[in-house]
């Protein structure tokens, strides 16, 4: 299962960008599923450390925030780290359209158009984070500033909770 590229994948070894893959077994979906905190348990990585990309839009503009799994987006702070009055959570199916992926493994690395994206700053205390690697089930392990260059992100504490 770890053997086949993904986009994200492949984003990172463009750039010979140092990254381990952490393949798990995905559960059953459900209504109210949190495929991150399932991710974090299964690989055996503290939540605050593994993090989940969620697309919102801001003004009408599709914007990528990434938080720990251990919270929630606050959509009020995402809006006024990029300059924003409002901002509201992307319809799934548009997400999915937008960034490739499907959700539960949509990966800020790697999406078919690039987005502008905001990182929770508590990504800079960590010495590796963890984040989709482009499906269910496969997590990729890289450096915080390695994150923060790939996806060309501006970092903000835009996580509550």
């Amino acid at each position: 299962m770890s053997g086949r590229a993904t986009p994200a994948t492949v984003a990172a070894g463009r750039t010979k960008t140092t990254y381990t893959l952490h393949p798990y077994e995905v559960g059953e979906d459900g209504d109210g599923h949190s495929y991150g905190t399932d991710a974090a348990d299964a690989i055996g990585v503290p939540h605050h450390q593994v993090f989940k990309t969620l697309v919102a839009e801001v003004d009408g503009v599709f914007t990528v925030g990434v938080v720990p799994v251990s919270g929630a987006l606050d959509l009020k702070a995402l809006a006024a780290a990029v300059g924003g009055k409002k901002a509201t959570m992307a319809d799934p199916a548009r997400a999915e359209k937008i960034t490739g992926y499907v959700r539960g493994g949509i990966s800020p690395l790697g999406q078919r158009k690039r987005l502008r994206t905001v990182i929770d700053s508590s990504v800079t205390s960590l010495g590796s984070v963890y984040v989709s690697a482009g499906r269910r089930g496969l997590q990729m392990e890289l450096m915080p500033a390695d994150l923060i260059r790939l996806t060309e992100a501006t970092t903000a504490p835009i996580a509550a909770g």
